[in-house]
């Protein structure tokens, strides 16, 4: 049975003082991820798409627009990324690992000054699947364990801080995170310090 839907904002504050520009990082489903003025107005110029079976289109002049087989193309106000994993049993548990590499890139990218990337470095964050409380808190619960150990030193610990600033309730924890995209990020976690400490030998060897 479907846990109990309660209101909650469209994005949700979860931590700050991430990446080279002391970044802030929102979790939000569909409606605030879609909603230019809400993002403008929480200056988020990054939005990290973590479903697969949702697109948004952030382009508001595009150059060509949609002509029979054809879709539209341009610049959007949004850097916007996509991962496009599954809410439940179905993606690699290594898709886990590439949202967090995705999200630390998109925090730290230093962007070419050329016309061709009209966008400004740094911004803050907003991570969304279709509702906010399932891939997406997996994934920040991931990222914030990683980059803020000091606060949140296990995932759990992370996990429950996520749970507690997106207002999801005791009874809707059996899926919020799904147990296996949960798991997916404990086995990113460990992978992610296999990576991080292979990359720490060979920048000394």
């Amino acid at each position: 049975m479907d846990a109990p839907f309660y209101e909650r904002p469209p994005i949700s504050l979860i931590t700050q003082g991430l990446g080279p520009h002391d970044s802030k990082l929102y979790i939000g489903g569909l409606e605030g991820a879609r909603d230019l003025g809400l993002l403008k107005a929480h200056g988020i110029g990054i939005v990290v798409n973590c479903a697969v079976n949702l697109d948004i289109n952030f382009v508001r002049d595009p150059a060509n627009a949609e002509d029979g087989e054809l879709s539209a193309t341009g610049y959007a106000p949004i850097r916007y990324y996509k991962v496009g994993m599954i809410d439940g049993g179905g993606s690699p548990d290594t898709m886990m690992v590439g949202g967090y590499y995705i999200l630390h890139g998109a925090l730290h990218q230093t962007m070419p000054k050329r016309a061709t990337y009209p966008f400004e470095d740094g911004g803050n964050v907003l991570v969304n699947c279709r509702s906010g409380r399932s891939r997406s808190v997996s994934l920040v619960g991931l990222y914030i364990h990683k980059q803020q150990p000091d606060r949140f030193p296990t995932l759990e610990a992370a996990i429950a801080h996520v749970r507690e600033k997106r207002l999801l309730r005791p009874d809707e924890w059996f899926e919020a995170p799904k147990p296996m995209l949960y798991n997916a990020a404990r086995l990113a976690s460990d992978w992610i310090d296999m990576i991080e400490k292979t990359k720490a030998r060979e920048a000394v060897a």
